[in-house]
Parts: C-alpha cells; sequence; structure tokens
C-alpha cells in the first residue's frame, strides 16, 4: 500500500466551534463589510457587526420557537443570502443544521427529515412547504415549517426579542470541536442516501489546513460569488472559509443571468464545477465561430495551452511569450471579462476538470485549482494551490491528511477532515470508516513521487468487457464533455464485446452552432440526433477522447439520445454526478440498439 502522512499545520482545540468567527468578527471589525445581499437587482453592503445582529435574532428566535442544543432543522433552499444567516444562526442556537437541496422531491425530502429527526425546517417558498406539508405524517419529529419568502427571519427575529444575550452565550458553550454541526446526506446515486455527520471539528480543521492554502484569494481583500447549491459540501466549506478570512461573500441563487451577476459583482475568486468552465469555453468558441473568428479563436486556445504547459517546464520561449502578449489583448481579456473582469482564480470540484481545460485557464490568466474530496471528507482532501500545482492531478493531500493507495487502487483517506461515521448506521459507518480510521473513498487513485493525487476512475464503475478487459469510463466521458455540442454522456460496456457510449447534445451551444452552417437554429436534439453534420462532429469527439485509452478500451460505437441527462429527469444528483443506475434503466433500450447493430 502506498501512503502519504503530510503533518498539519494548524490545529482545532477542544472548545473551538464554527460560531466563533461571527463574534470575533463582529468585536473586531464590526464596520468591515462581510458580504453584499441583492436587492431590487442591486447589490448592497452588509457589515460584520450587521450580519452578526442578523445571526443573534433568528437564533433567539429558534430558542423561542423550543429548538434546543443537538436538535436538526432542515434548511431547503437555493444559494442566498438567508442560506448563510440560517446556517449561523441554527449553529449560534447549537443545533444542527440539516442541508435539502431546493429541487429535492417529496420523497426525498420525507426520507432526509424523517432519518434526520429534524424538528422544524426553513423552506424557501410555499411551493417547499406544500411539499413539505404533502410528508408531515413520514416526519414524526417535524414541528415548524418556516417560509424564507414569506419573512421567517423577520418573524422568527420578533419572536425571539425577549430571549437574553446570555442564553445564547450559553448555547454556544454547549459546543465544542466534536459537537455535530450538520447532517449532510449523500446525493444517493445508489439507494436511499446516508447522512454525513460532520462536526465543527471537521469544518475547523478543513478551512485552518486546506482553505489557508488559497490565501491569496481567500483574504480580507478578496470576494468571492457563490452559485453551486450551498447544499453541497464544496460550496458550504467555501463559505466557513470566507467567513473565517473576512473574505465579501455574495450569492446569486439563479444562474440563468449569471454572466451578468459575475459582471456586477466583480468577484476575485468563483467556485464552479467543471461544466460552468466548459460552457465558458464551449460559449467562447462557438461565438468566435459564429463571427467568422474560429480559426483565430482555435489558436488562442492552443497557444493559452502552451503556455501554461510552459509553466512547468521552465517558462515559455520569447515567441511564445509574444504569441501569449497579442491573445490577451484579443481574446483573454473578453474571456476574462465573462467571470466579471477581476477574477483571478478558481476551484473546482465535484468532477474532474480535464487537463486540456485546465491548461486553458491557466493560460488567459485564471488559474483553476482543482481539488478531491467527498461529503464525507468535509469537502477537499486534496487541492491544487500555488505552492504545489500539477494540472492534470486533484494536487497533494491536504496539511493533516494521510492518503494511501489500497493494493486494488482504492484511495484511502484519514485525518481530522473524516466525517464522524454516517448517522444512525453504524454498519455503514464499519463499512467506510476501517479500524485504522482509513475512510475507503470508493474512487481508484494514483499518488506520484512528488505526493500529487490523480483520480482514474470509480471503483463500483469499472466496466469488465465480455473479453475481460477492465475499463474505468471516467476517462472517455470527461474527453467527450469536453465537446462544444455534448452535454453528457456514459459509457456502456459491461460484460458487452466493445465499449460504447450513450450521448446527449448541449441544447444551448446547438443553435450557435446550427447558425454557422446556414441552419435552422430552431432545430432540437431530437430532430438532429441522427443528424450526418452532428455524427461527424461526434465522430471527431470520439476519436479525440480514444487517444487517451488503448484500443480496447477504446469507443466502437454510440448513439445520440433524443433528450439530456438532467436532474430533473432524475438521471443527475443535484451535485450534477450521473446516476448510472438510473440511466442504464431509463435508456436500457438505447444501449440495447447500439448492440444489435
Amino acid at each position: 500500500m502506498r501512503e502519504l502522512s503530510v503533518p498539519p499545520t494548524a490545529t482545532v482545540g477542544a472548545d473551538d466551534a464554527l460560531t466563533d468567527m461571527v463574534t470575533r468578527n463582529a468585536t473586531e471589525h464590526p464596520h468591515d463589510v462581510g458580504l453584499r445581499r441583492q436587492v431590487d437587482g442591486e447589490w448592497r453592503d452588509v457589515t460584520w457587526a450587521q450580519f452578526a445582529a442578523e445571526v443573534a435574532g433568528v437564533a433567539k428566535g429558534l430558542v423561542a420557537a423550543g429548538i434546543g442544543p443537538g436538535d436538526r432543522v432542515g434548511l431547503l433552499a437555493r444559494t442566498r443570502y438567508e442560506w448563510t444567516v440560517l446556517d449561523y444562526a441554527i449553529w449560534t442556537a447549537g443545533a444542527v443544521v440539516v442541508p435539502v437541496y431546493e429541487t429535492s422531491s417529496p420523497d426525498q425530502i420525507a426520507w432526509i427529515l424523517a432519518d434526520s429527526g429534524a424538528r422544524g425546517i426553513f423552506v424557501e417558498s410555499t411551493r417547499h412547504a406544500d411539499d413539505v406539508e404533502s410528508v408531515r405524517g413520514e416526519a414524526a419529529d417535524l414541528g415548524p415549517v418556516w417560509v424564507i419568502d414569506d419573512g421567517a427571519l423577520d418573524q422568527l427575529t420578533t419572536a425571539g426579542a425577549d430571549v437574553p444575550d446570555e442564553e445564547l452565550a450559553a448555547r454556544r458553550r454547549t459546543l465544542g470541536s466534536d459537537s455535530l454541526a450538520t447532517l449532510i446526506y449523500t446525493s444517493g446515486t445508489t439507494g436511499r442516501p446516508k447522512g454525513c455527520e460532520l462536526t465543527h471539528g471537521n469544518f475547523l480543521f478543513e478551512v485552518r489546513n486546506g482553505i489557508t492554502l488559497l490565501d491569496r484569494f481567500i483574504n480580507p481583500d478578496g470576494s468571492m460569488l457563490l452559485f453551486i447549491p450551498l447544499a453541497h459540501v464544496l460550496a458550504r466549506v467555501l463559505q466557513v472559509g470566507a467567513v473565517d478570512a473576512r473574505t465579501v461573500i455574495g450569492h446569486t441563487p439563479d444562474v440563468a443571468d449569471l454572466v451578468g451577476d459575475l459582471g456586477r459583482f466583480q468577484p476575485t475568486f468563483v467556485l464552479a464545477v467543471p461544466r460552468v468552465f466548459e460552457k465558458v469555453y464551449n460559449g467562447a468558441k462557438a461565438k468566435a465561430e459564429g463571427d467568422g473568428k474560429g480559426k483565430i479563436f482555435d489558436r488562442a486556445a492552443q497557444v493559452a495551452v502552451d503556455w501554461s504547459r510552459a509553466q512547468d517546464t521552465g517558462g515559455p520561449g520569447l515567441g511564445l511569450r509574444l504569441q501569449h502578449a497579442l491573445f490577451d489583448r484579443l481574446v483573454y481579456g473578453k474571456l476574462r471579462a465573462a467571470l466579471g473582469g477581476h477574477c483571478a482564480g478558481a476551484v473546482s470540484g465535484g468532477a474532474p476538470l480535464g487537463e486540456r481545460l485546465g491548461h486553458f485557464f491557466r493560460g488567459l490568466g485564471v488559474t483553476i485549482y482543482e481539488g478531491y474530496g467527498l461529503t464525507e471528507t468535509t469537502a477537499a482532501a486534496a487541492v491544487n494551490h500555488d505552492a504545489a500545482i500539477r494540472i492534470g492531478t486533484v494536487g497533494r493531500p491536504l496539511p493533516g491528511v494521510d492518503a494511501a493507495i489500497a493494493e486494488d487502487g482504492e484511495v484511502l483517506l484519514r485525518g481530522g477532515i473524516v466525517m464522524r461515521g454516517y448517522w444512525r448506521n453504524e454498519q455503514a459507518t464499519r463499512e467506510a470508516i476501517d479500524a485504522d480510521g482509513w475512510f475507503h473513498t470508493g474512487d481508484l487513485g494514483e499518488l506520484d513521487e512528488q505526493g500529487f493525487l490523480r483520480i482514474t476512475g470509480r471503483k463500483k464503475e469499472i466496466l469488465v468487457t465480455a473479453g475481460g478487459k477492465n475499463v474505468a469510463p471516467a476517462v472517455l466521458e470527461d474527453r467527450l464533455r469536453a465537446h462544444k455540442l455534448v452535454s453528457q454522456c456514459i459509457v456502456v460496456g459491461d460484460q458487452r464485446p466493445f465499449i460504447a457510449a450513450l450521448v446527449t447534445l448541449d441544447a444551448e451551444a446547438l443553435p450557435a452552432w446550427l447558425k454557422s452552417r446556414g441552419r435552422d437554429e430552431s432545430l432540437t436534439a431530437a430532430q438532429l440526433r441522427d443528424d450526418p453534420e452532428v455524427l461527424a462532429e461526434l465522430d471527431t469527439a470520439v476519436a479525440d477522447a480514444n487517444k487517451a485509452v488503448s484500443h480496447a478500451e477504446a469507443i466502437k460505437k454510440y448513439r445520440v439520445l433524443a433528450e439530456d441527462f438532467t436532474e430533473a429527469n432524475g438521471t443527475l444528483t443535484p451535485s450534477l454526478k450521473l446516476k448510472r443506475g438510473v440511466v442504464m434503466k431509463e435508456f436500457g433500450d438505447e444501449v440495447e440498439a447500439i448492440y444489435r447493430k
């Protein structure tokens, strides 16, 4: 077993809790801007003193409503200012936050509320409240349902006006690093989601040893716009890290106008999943092609990649530097403007980014720090950062984290970021965390001589062809999704004679692509699934993906689907991971059609 142990750079005391940072900021920096919230389309400043007062007001309301130390409280809403207020307010009342994705079905809501034993829940809208009420009979412990859009925060603040400050101080004293902070239910690509028990100490260990590696961005002079769901552990950790470091936070719940929000907020740092970065690249490429400048964009993109690669091999030569400077004026500046114009760095998580895309963004001046982790490891267990970056890997393990590669290639992790266990599920906990404290991730990976971790696939997703060849689908899928016309894909071939794929088309990219060819822009994916020009494009994408694998692992055939994989149709998790079992069930006939030919 190959093992790497990295000593911690910071510790967490027994009495430390997440509420401390709010009190500290309000006491030491009361008039500094801590957050900016959108009101009637405008960004308004919120000082640390104002934020702390709002947190305390809601916390008192929770106390008045009968929420006690250790009680679980649900939080179902999009990424918005109130989410952060409620997160810290629930902690300040001594309680435990149970995030629920706002896109969850009533059945999913019922399971989480019942399994967690939630005593109350905050929801965004009356529609969500109706969903909760429809399953109340399945959640025996559930009490109040507070609706954010109906003024729940103000109502609680008024209701708790007579609760003394000392009561909140007493609640905070019940908290320590071992106290349960949150139950985050895994997305559940298979089976019922399990509640990951993350403590105050888990978050603080992650922030003090991990987020500090990004202190060039996460600092009092920086700003960050959050737009991926705060129910996702990675966004949550970045939120906590920003509050701890006094980085200005903004929220945007609707990504329909993400470019506009980025331009108005002008963050210095963003957090996104790879699909966002793919869309920025593909959108820019499609626009360039539509304007007849496709060849210029392609050359600029290659120069950006070459310039980035040269950073790792002694630096670019004079010719490359001159080309890079030229394209910085012609192309790269416009791409940076799409991220607000001031963004110098980003974190990507949730899925592999792809080496070429990583080099492209570093080449245009926005370094994407790819990391790796799971809900069970309080987000990042490894991350690239300025002092140690290798694009194409997920970085080195964080300080205080032990990483190992088991004999079968599985990535094992140990340290202060690993969850306490699965809520009320001792068997699952024993299966995940062994007697030596190693958390078994289920991912396959490699550790190189310098300690950089590379994820090569998912243990349970390894395909074994009829000829006995083991194939990790992630490599092929990542390469395919990088094509401008591809939205999602799934590689198939388990116990089959060859490897194949199902591919979905990107509805946002299609109109520009059709326009560039003088064709009807209203044609849909369903109408184009057998289109010769589309298939020619995809043939090129498949051929490029196949370059990453051996002939036996290569995609031999593929089939274009009439509809996309989405969270709405149940084929993607809220964190945009593919539910392979659901896809294989829903589109089994399409797979069979491939192998009948």
